[in-house]
This record gives structure tokens, C-alpha cells and sequence, in this order.
């Protein structure tokens, strides 16, 4: 019983000297998916698209970096239409 303590201790000791030196990284690696994720389609966005999009889930939700990306997408489509649609408002006036 003693010897089997006496080896755990050893190897929660090597353990952390490993980590402390550096040898074993304690970070996790990139985040990954086993799920595709659909974004918005590539030319103008139809109302459909957006209900189509599917996010990947990570450990708190779902991931950042494509929910981003689909916000600046839509944010940028919004903005031309909206600078389109002032500029038909302007020319009929």
C-alpha cells in the first residue's frame, strides 16, 4: 500500500515539475468541430440565408469567431443597402 502512495506522489511530483519546466504545455489546443459550419452563402443576402446559417457549439456556446463574422457580413450588407436605398430616396426628390 505504502509503495503504491510512495509512486502516486512520484507521479503527481513529475507531473508538475514537467508542466513548471515547460515540457508539457498546459493550454488547450485550437478549438475544433465535428459539425460543418454554414455561414451566409457568398453574394448578396436574402432573408432565407440568414435562417440557414448554423454555428458550431463550443464549451460556452457557440463559437466566436463565426458568429462574428457572420454579424460583420450582415452589418456591411445593411449598411450598402441602407446607403442604396437613401440614394433612390434622394434622386426621386
Amino acid at each position: 500500500m505504502t509503495v503504491v502512495l510512495l509512486a502516486l506522489v512520484l507521479l503527481a511530483v513529475g507531473a508538475v515539475g514537467a508542466v513548471a519546466t515547460g515540457r508539457v504545455s498546459g493550454a488547450l489546443g485550437p478549438a475544433t468541430s465535428t459539425r460543418p459550419h454554414r455561414g451566409l452563402p457568398e453574394g448578396p443576402v436574402l432573408a432565407g440565408d440568414v435562417d440557414g446559417v448554423r454555428f458550431s457549439t463550443a464549451l460556452r456556446g457557440y463559437r466566436m469567431d463565426e458568429v462574428d463574422a457572420v454579424l460583420d457580413r450582415l452589418r456591411e450588407e445593411i449598411r450598402e443597402r441602407d446607403e442604396e436605398l437613401a440614394a433612390w430616396r434622394t434622386a426621386e426628390d
